[in-house]
């Protein structure tokens, strides 16, 4: 198995990834083991905590950011063919003549931090902060978790519909002319460089600025372009054949022929001599609309001058919307290298309030949390895999697969005693839907129509989902939970809630065996209240949460409410000293719900007399896995 594999490898068994090059940052590269620093490590005020991953040209490690009180990712630039760390935290090169590409492949790596640094755009990666020292340079990101979409494409059962993919490429054509109006190209799209996010959203990855240069200097040029995305004129630098929008439109036009016709076109070069690649306008003739196989055609045209030359003339032959005024924002960090003395000043805010961060399924150390998204405007028409809009709460929605959930269990002295169980109705899973990713959160299949849901049983899953896609967006709310797996009969669920606004925190689980519960306040712990920019960690000394089965995912949202909510009007009944949701009340509760209507389970405001009340709330989706 090469490196490169195996660095891929070690992505998909270890789904957390801060660096913009999951997969293709790995090269050929020795002892690059030896190189990671070990945890407990401080680089200014960053403690490194965990190693995320080693490629061939940089390490990246989970890292606690003391300053601002978060977890973030730290990328360290270290070209392991190159150069080795002789003391402490100082790299050096191997010898005198790897110098100078050393050098070379350094300013790459902070001109990728400085260009991305600069822009604030949700399917980009963010970069908080970035500076040189100990000879070599390091950024700070924000964690991102999901799976790439060459891995989502090779889970599916088919290829995916036109709305799917549309709801995939549109956002992605939003950064790239955020990226164009810079005038700066990616240059390497392919589907192992767009990350599917849990909540749907798809970020670039992988400009890999340093890779290519080092590449360039050190490989073959077949070597470091991606046959069958990379169009012809990424193959020779020739003056009157130039690289621009158009170059970064083929490329992407490639990954949704990929994604349709399960291969990559064949490569430009090939194409150049004798062109025998089936046009999708007949490969898939019938499955999509025709003006959409005609804009990913036309896209895909060898000659650069023969393709749309603009993100927006892209978008009008996909017949999406324009996005006004497509210019990189300011960054909140002012993103220039600093000395090693300099570097311990402070950031930006904490990444729950960072521009651009949008919403985000976050990993650390093998843990989830979720940052919710910034305000959008109204979906356009086309289908977006982002959370569509609520539901009726009356309608009772597709049935999940294997409802999860974790033996709740107060301690109280020496006593421990789990909620008595519910059973959820199943349904086999068939398959990634436009009903988004953040249904695979929830473990469940992507109808949407309501005719339909109306004719299935009461599912208490879509209820978390529906509490979760009412949420005020912008109220920032996550959640990291001390571990992503549990094992059953031994671990107990801890996990930590940061707020932006202040207000008070409620928790509602759905078990791996079914029960729909409120975890929180309870009779135990009734302090829920949380300050604004404030953490807090649940749960608390007297009361526990042990996984005790069945096997399975237990599903949780956590809200955040400026003002006190009851959910007596729910059906809430206690169980010393939680809550829960009776099956056949909480049946009733959703079906008498009016279509539209604030989803009941989320609570009612308290509201003082002669006030008047926000009824909104942030909320974050979390999972943790019990295993045997």
């Amino acid at each position: 198995m090469s490196e490169s594999e195996e660095y891929e490898r070690t992505w998909v068994q270890r789904p957390l990834a801060a660096s913009p090059t999951p997969g293709a940052d790995a090269a050929a590269g020795s002892e690059p083991d030896n190189n990671a620093l070990p945890e407990g490590t401080k680089i200014d005020e960053f403690e490194i905590i965990d190693l995320i991953g080693i490629g061939g040209f940089g390490i990246v490690y989970l890292a606690n950011d003391h300053s601002l009180g978060r977890l973030v990712a730290l990328k360290e630039y270290m070209p392991s063919s190159l150069a080795a760390r002789i003391e402490g935290l100082t790299v050096a090169v191997k010898s005198s003549r790897l110098a100078e590409t050393f050098a070379i492949g350094l300013r790459s790596f902070v001109n990728e931090a400085r260009m991305l640094a600069q822009f604030d755009h949700r399917s980009l990666v963010k970069v908080y902060r970035f500076w040189e020292g100990n000879g070599t340079a390091y950024m700070v990101m924000p964690f991102y978790e999901g799976v790439t979409l060459k891995q989502s494409l090779q889970k599916m059962p088919g290829p995916p519909d036109e709305a799917w993919l549309r709801g995939v490429i549109d956002p992605l054509l939003e950064a790239l002319e955020v990226l164009h109006h810079a005038n700066c190209f990616h240059r390497d799209i392919a589907p192992d460089n767009i990350l599917l996010l849990t909540d749907g959203r798809p970020l670039l990855l992988d400009f890999g600025a340093a890779r290519r240069v080092i590449s360039d200097r050190t490989q073959a040029l077949t070597v470091i372009l991606k046959p069958g995305y990379a169009p012809l004129e990424q193959y020779a630098e020739v003056p009157h054949v130039k690289q621009g929008a158009w170059t970064d439109l083929y490329a992407l036009a490639a990954v949704v022929y990929n994604a349709i016709t399960g291969r990559p076109p064949m490569p430009s070069v090939g194409r150049s001599i004798k062109d025998t690649m089936v046009p999708l306008a007949k490969a898939a003739a019938g499955r999509y609309s025709d003006s959409f196989l005609y804009a990913i055609d036309r896209a895909l045209a060898v000659k650069p001058e023969d393709r749309p030359q603009s993100v927006s003339e892209f978008r009008a032959l996909l017949g999406l919307s324009q996005v006004p005024d497509a210019k990189p924002a300011a960054s909140e960090v002012k993103a220039t290298p600093v000395t090693p003395q300099a570097g311990s000043q402070q950031a930006s805010r904490m990444p729950l309030i960072a521009a651009g961060v949008g919403a985000l399924l976050v990993a650390a150390a093998g843990a989830l949390y979720v940052l919710q998204p910034k305000p959008e405007g109204p979906l356009p028409a086309v289908a977006k895999p982002v959370p569509p809009p609520a539901e009726a709460p009356g309608a009772a929605p597709v049935a999940a697969p294997a409802a999860p959930a974790a033996a709740v269990q107060a301690t109280s002295g020496a006593s421990e005693s789990p909620l008595p169980a519910a059973q959820v109705q199943t349904a086999d899973r068939k398959g990634v839907t436009e009903q988004q990713l953040v249904d695979m959160l929830l473990g469940k299949n992507g109808a949407t129509d309501s005719a339909k849901h109306a004719a299935k049983a009461f599912d208490p899953l879509d209820m978390l989902q529906e509490i979760y896609q009412q949420r005020d967006t912008n109220a920032r709310v996550a959640v990291v939970p001390e571990k992503a797996k549990v094992r059953i009969g031994t671990d107990k669920l801890r996990f930590r809630i940061t707020s932006l606004k202040a207000g008070y925190v409620y928790v509602l689980m759905v078990g791996t065996d079914g029960q729909f519960n409120l975890l929180f306040p309870n009779a135990i712990d009734a302090d829920n209240g949380i300050a604004g920019d404030g953490e807090l960690s649940l749960p608390r000394p007297g009361w526990a949460m042990t996984a005790s089965g069945p096997p399975g995912s237990n599903r949780f949202v956590a809200i955040v409410s400026e003002n006190r909510r009851d959910f007596s009007a729910a059906g809430l009944k206690k169980v010393d000293p939680f809550a829960q949701f009776p099956r056949k009340a909480a049946e009733k509760v959703a079906m008498q719900s009016a279509a539209g209507a604030a989803n009941p389970f989320a609570g009612k405001v308290v509201c003082p007399a002669g006030r008047t009340c926000s009824s909104g709330y942030g909320a974050a989706l979390f999972a943790i896995e019990e295993i045997e």
